[in-house]
């Protein structure tokens, strides 16, 4: 009998307990939200964190509520995205915006010179704790491959014969965790599409880069004098590219003595006039800083290959007869030698504002590298030369001097 009065009271207060917490679910439960819950069964279920938020359940809380845009989950397909912009019923994020890994450093072997031989870990940190790695560049890939165990997307790989790493665009998912892993600090989330990129973080300037890497920022400015729209400004020996002010005319990777700066050359732009509709009122010309237009008052005008892309001279035409098209060939920027009249800049004298040439410092700076650069030559040439004479010859060249 106690065992049977034991089996009631516990049946009867899991009867109790269980009727509360029912009616306790009923009295504060939380309204659905259908929003909410179709963007949770788009979303991968990852929950890896790349976005920012504690999970998949996060990330779908703030997208619903709006405090993240629809395409915040990195590791969603384009598909997938779409479908989260219709639940929201928005319009789909601008694929171009998507955010990809970038390596930003040039230092392979060819171009970056190495202090010493590494034989030890095989890890980008543990070389980092030996002499701040074996690159001479203190800021260069050392491509021991940290980043490619980091990413859990097999996404990012190191070249056999370069040895840096290279970022597989398809497969990124922007989850940041190759970035957060390089002890160096090359790696960085950016746009997929860009203009232009800075591809060299050397925070030093002159012969103190251009002795360790041929590709390296030399910190001559050269960048921030081409641009006509003051999209560049120096910081730390660095140009830093304001992406809101530029407008992708690529004179700044045309003027780079090095080549730090990445343009993307197959997607550069060209005018292109109407002839049928210009009423040659000469606004595209004055408008134009690179004396890219020609023709006279009235009369149709023409693009020559002088044409930056940028873009200028469409916005302010009038007739809206001008588009901007691929160029074709390669830009040509002695065709606009001697295509601007004083007459045209006469009538805007803003426009007709020159910028100042390079300063003694930025001068001194480019004569400093280019002085370095052709001593290693010649210091190469002479060790060539040593090389291919014989013991006789040298024991003869010795005895002459």
């Amino acid at each position: 009998m106690d065992i049977l009065y034991a089996a009631l009271v516990l049946g009867g207060m899991g009867l109790l307990f269980g009727g509360l917490l029912t009616l306790t679910s009923k009295v504060f439960a939380v309204p659905s939200n259908p929003t909410r819950d179709a963007v949770r069964e788009l979303l991968p279920g990852a929950n890896c964190g790349g976005c920012g938020y504690p999970g998949c359940d996060g990330c779908a809380d703030a997208i619903a509520s709006g405090k993240a845009p629809v395409n915040a989950c990195p590791v969603c397909s384009a598909e997938a995205a779409e479908a989260i912009a219709a639940a929201m019923g928005v319009e789909p994020a601008d694929a171009s915006a998507r955010l990809v890994a970038k390596v930003i450093c040039q230092g392979d072997i060819d171009r970056c010179k190495t202090k010493f031989n590494y034989t030890g870990i095989q890890d980008c940190v543990a070389a980092s704790l030996v002499s701040d790695g074996n690159r001479a560049c203190k800021y260069a890939c050392l491509g021991l491959g940290t980043c490619v165990k980091a990413c859990p997307f097999d996404a990012i790989h190191i070249d056999e014969h370069k040895k840096i790493a290279v970022v597989d665009e398809d497969k990124c998912k922007a989850c940041g965790k190759c970035v957060a892993a390089c002890p160096k600090g090359v790696l960085d989330l950016q746009p997929v599409t860009r203009p232009v990129r800075l591809m060299c973080r050397a925070a030093e300037e002159g012969y103190l880069v251009s002795d360790n890497c041929r590709v390296g920022c030399i910190g001559c400015e050269r960048c921030a004098i081409a641009c006509k729209f003051g999209a560049i400004t120096m910081v730390n020996n660095l140009p830093v590219i304001d992406m809101e002010k530029c407008v992708g005319c690529m004179m700044c990777a045309e003027s780079c003595p090095t080549g730090a700066i990445w343009a993307d050359w197959d997607e550069r732009k060209i005018a292109e006039i109407n002839p049928e509709e210009c009423i040659g009122c000469g606004l595209c010309k004055r408008q134009c800083q690179f004396e890219a237009i020609i023709g006279e008052k009235k009369q149709p005008h023409e693009i020559t290959s002088a044409c930056t892309g940028c873009g200028a001279c469409a916005a302010k035409c009038p007739k809206k007869c001008i588009t901007m098209k691929v160029r074709e060939h390669t830009r040509d920027r002695h065709a606009k030698v001697g295509t601007t009249p004083e007459a045209v800049l006469a009538v805007n004298p803003e426009d007709a504002k020159v910028k100042p040439a390079r300063t003694p410092e930025m001068e001194a700076k480019i004569q400093a590298a280019l002085a370095a650069k052709a001593a290693r030559e010649a210091a190469k040439q002479g060790d060539a030369k040593k090389d291919t004479e014989t013991p006789v010859q040298t024991a003869e060249a010795e005895k002459a001097e």
